[in-house]
Parts: structure tokens; sequence; C-alpha cells
């Protein structure tokens, strides 16, 4: 997968040869959405449904993003629940509702760390729409929101959040197989809120900038996954002579190790697929040096807590977007909430 997405980041030659099946894929896609896509609100959908996803493969912040937007949502009042597919998850009956002290393996990742970060009622189900149901019979809910779901097409959605980073607008402008593309870039008229993560507002169709918003996620410290001792990513929180093992298994490692390159060691780079289930023989001394700092993601640090040393760091980051983007997202579901309601 990486030799693929590095031929994507270099535009190499030899993906012309996959032109015609990215044609292809396109016509899928097109022809999916014209026979799935759910115009009409179904009568038990009865609060706005938000999705959160993205175009491209592989991660660009969706799931910060939804934790951020739920925290303000909460914030301001609203009582949100958040649906999600729960990939790789080994739940024993879907829909299944997660608790912020869950496995990992049960549940997933993604909807674990969101049920740890939020105060908010967690449902994965891989059929969404009947997440949505289960969330409104069990849970007090004015509002929900979909992490992921994108082209999920069979759940009727109100409001669609598309997030964007380098992988959707800088790198490759084909769709799969010859690019990051899961839908045509021309998606990105339709939805109504665009959020790019770590670029800038230069990069995209000036068509677009009206409901273009920038986020940007911000170091904030380190917290031992042992000891829970906290310490903040600025002042060299480290000893001296330290070599940090940067370990991750997130689909974009290398955001994650620039930033850890701010910092005044050497880093050892250890990366595994996408959503890969850590057990404590991956941190045997063999591989890994437990005298030195092991530091990983949130989504990564919900999968070692059982086993985890003290050596083992989770970097925490602060999710940023401006006030005017809360603004554009809380008038839609406000307007809806009324709409609904006298429907």
């Amino acid at each position: 997968m990486r030799f693929v997405i590095n031929s994507w980041r270099e535009r190499s030659l030899w993906l012309v040869l996959l032109l015609p099946f990215a044609y292809l894929f396109r016509l899928i896609v097109f022809i999916r959405k014209r026979l799935l896509y759910k115009t009409e609100r179904p009568e038990n959908f009865t609060v706005p449904i938000v999705v959160i996803g993205n175009i491209t493969v592989g991660g660009s912040g969706k799931t910060p993003l939804t934790i951020t937007i739920a925290n303000k949502l909460v914030d301001l009042g609203y009582k949100p629940g958040i649906v999600s597919r729960g990939y790789q998850a080994h739940a024993p009956h879907y829909p299944f509702s997660v608790e912020s002290n869950g496995d990992a393996i049960v549940t997933g990742d993604e909807p674990l760390l969101i049920a740890k970060n939020t105060q908010c009622p967690v449902v994965i189900d891989a059929d969404r729409s009947r997440a949505v149901r289960f969330m409104l019979n069990e849970f007090d809910v004015d509002v929900i929101l979909s992490d992921d779901g994108l082209q999920h097409y069979k759940m009727y959605r109100d409001v669609e959040i598309c997030v964007v980073d380098e992988n959707g607008v800088l790198i490759n402008n084909n769709c799969l197989p010859a690019g990051p593309l899961r839908e045509p870039l021309s998606r990105l008229e339709e939805v109504d809120l665009i959020v790019l993560n770590g670029i800038n507002q230069n990069d995209i169709s000036r068509s677009l900038l009206v409901k273009t918003h920038e986020m940007k996620k911000i170091p904030k410290s380190f917290v031992n996954l042992s000891t829970n001792e906290v310490k903040p990513f600025g002042g060299a929180p480290f000893n001296i002579g330290n070599r940090i093992q940067a370990i991750t298994a997130i689909a974009n490692p290398n955001r994650f190790f620039e930033t850890l390159e701010d910092l005044p060691y050497p880093i050892e780079k250890i990366y595994y697929p996408d959503h890969y289930e850590f057990s404590s023989d991956d941190f045997v001394s063999e591989k890994i040096d437990e005298h030195q700092p092991v530091v990983m993601t949130e989504k990564d640090a919900v999968k070692c807590g059982a086993f985890a040393n003290n050596n083992f760091w989770m970097l925490t980051t602060d999710t940023k977007l401006n006030d005017a983007f809360f603004d554009a997202l809380t008038s839609q579901i406000d307007y809806l909430k009324k709409d609904i309601a006298h429907h």
C-alpha cells in the first residue's frame, strides 16, 4: 500500500495504465449513488443527521473532527449522539453501544477513542441507518453525528461535512486505483461544509471558499499510558540522550512523525498498517528498547493500555476550528430541528 501511496504522490507514469479502471470506478460510484442515495427523511429519523467524512482513502482527520464537534455541541447545549461503522470491531451483536472503558478489539479503535474523549453515546454498526434508529430508541439525543459514512449512501443525511487533507487536493486528483479519491473532486461542490486539515484555502477552488474552514491540530501534551503522568509537548519533556521510538498504526503516519520532529531527539519511526491490532508481542525487547520512550497517537493508545509499560506515552492534541464553522453548522442544525418539528 505504501508503494501505491508514494506512486500517487509522485504521479508516477505507470499510473496511466490504471486510468481505465479509475474511469470504471467513477462510473460504479455514480451508479451506486443514483440507486442508493436517500433524499427523503425516514419517518423515524426525528433529529438532524450530520455526516463527517472524506473523499479519499486513508485517514484525513475525521475522528478528531467528530470529537471536537461533539464536545462543542455539548458546550452549546445540544445533546449529540455518534454513530460509526466500527471498522474491525468484533462486537457480540449489532448495533452495539460503546462505553469509554471498553475494549478496542470489541469496538474498533476509533469508536472507543470517541467514547473516551466525549460524554456522548456512541453506537457502532456497519448499517448506519440501523445504528441511528437504535440511538434514537435508546438515548436522549437531539442531533446525530456519523463518524465517516459520506459514501454510505443508504443512510439519509441532512448535513455533509467533508474533511480534505493534502491527499485530496495536492497529490493526485484521480479516482481509485489511479489516485486516492473515493469520489471525484466535484463531490466537494455538493457537501455543505468543507474542513481543510493541514492545507490552506489557496489550494481550494474559489467557488468553494464560502463553505471552507481550516482545521488546526496543535500538539498538547504527552500522557503516560501506565501512570497517567502528563508532560507538556514543548520544553524537551524527556531526558537528555533519549531516543523517541515513534510507533503508530494510522493511515497517514508522516504527519505524526513530522510533529515529533519538532522535539530535540532522534526519532525511530515504526509504523504498521492502519487499524493494526497491537499486542504485547509488538513491544518485546528485541523490537522496542524498554529504557527509551515509546510515543504513539491517541488512536493507537486505546489499543495498548492493557499491556502498557512505564515508557509508553501518547501524544494528545487540540483540534481548533474557527467560530464561523460552528455558527454555520449550528444554524443548519437549528433550522432542521424546527423543520422536523413542524412536519
